[in-house]
């Protein structure tokens, strides 16, 4: 069986064999149709098969687990899918959202909610019997807020207003701009605006703000809480959904965001959910999510337990 967990980020893939082993493994680049296609997004995670393909001494598999960023529709699972089998990777092949595969990750069962904060949010549920819990998750057109990248467009919506005297005092009106060396929100946006700070290190400002928050500022202590209604109010209705409000149930937290457990947020996180879903049972999760996509094959095809056990136990140990 061939795993790939393929990210905005990174791609990481393996090759399972019957018995557990992991035989094979390759790194790429991150995975962005909606940027570059889907051809060519694939022709990414080729690369990384063919370094696993090599060293397992394959050529195909019987079959493929993919858990894949930006598979957030049906009709992008379908494009998706005819993508891989195209490639002749495997006979049979299963594509899923990237966070099924963090939420497998931390689960000994196909059953539970995951909720993923890195520089987007998403979240996601399943039961045993093939039910599932899922949002769009494309960003504020799906209803969606929070991960680094809202956390920083908010940050710097609120010191912005701060340092003009539209908005209240903040010290993210200093912060913020002291991380690129700059004295004033006023350098910063014309900086961000033309080009001199590029837009991909915006995401640099999240950090910023969980330090602001932890000096006690107000604005950003109240980003902080919002970030975790968001991340609570997910989780409960995936588990309503799902019929899971009722039963201990684990909800699993992962991403950059969430996995840095910064405790404020952390502590929130884990108030809201007693409050709203006292049988949850929350936890941080930081296994590679590749691990995930391998036992969600594994459960595809029907492997024992043990087969089960030795994956979990070389990505966990190892």
């Amino acid at each position: 069986m061939l795993a790939i967990d393929a990210g905005n980020s990174k791609t990481d893939v393996a090759v399972i064999a019957a018995d557990g082993q992991v035989v094979g493994a390759g790194r790429g680049g991150g995975f962005q149709p909606p940027v570059v296609g889907v051809e060519a997004a694939v022709d990414r995670v080729a690369d990384a098969v063919r370094e696993a393909f090599a060293q397992a001494g394959v050529r195909s598999v019987a079959h493929v687990s993919a858990c894949l960023a930006n598979a957030d529709f049906p009709v992008e699972e379908e494009r998706l899918t005819a993508a891989l089998h195209a490639r002749a990777w495997g006979a049979t092949v299963d594509v899923r959202n990237d966070t099924f595969a963090i939420l497998r990750s931390g689960i000994a069962e196909p059953r539970g909610v995951a909720v993923v904060c890195g520089a987007g949010i998403n979240c996601v549920g399943m039961r045993p019997d093939g039910r599932t819990a899922r949002f769009p998750a494309i960003g504020r057109i799906s209803g969606d807020w929070g991960g680094g990248s809202g956390l920083a467009e908010e940050a710097l919506w609120y010191a912005a207003r701060a340092e003009d005297g539209r908005g209240e005092p903040t010290s993210l009106a200093r912060a913020l701009p002291a991380h690129f060396g700059l004295d004033s929100m006023y350098a910063l946006i014309e900086a961000l605006h033309l080009g001199r700070v590029e837009e991909v290190r915006r995401h640099e400002l999240t950090p910023v703000l969980f330090a602001t928050a932890a000096e006690g500022d107000p604005v950003a202590r109240a980003l902080v809480d919002r970030l975790a209604d968001e991340v609570v109010a997910m989780a409960t209705v995936a588990l309503t959904r799902l019929d899971l409000l009722g039963e201990e149930t684990p909800v699993l937290l992962g991403g950059g965001v969430l996995a840095a457990r910064h405790p404020q947020l952390d502590t929130r996180v884990r108030d809201l959910l007693s409050a709203r879903a006292p049988k949850a049972v929350p936890r941080v999760v930081t296994a590679r999510p590749v691990l995930g996509a391998a036992l969600l094959g594994l459960d595809r095809v029907g492997a024992p337990d043990e087969v089960h056990a030795r994956v979990r136990a070389y990505y966990e140990e190892g």
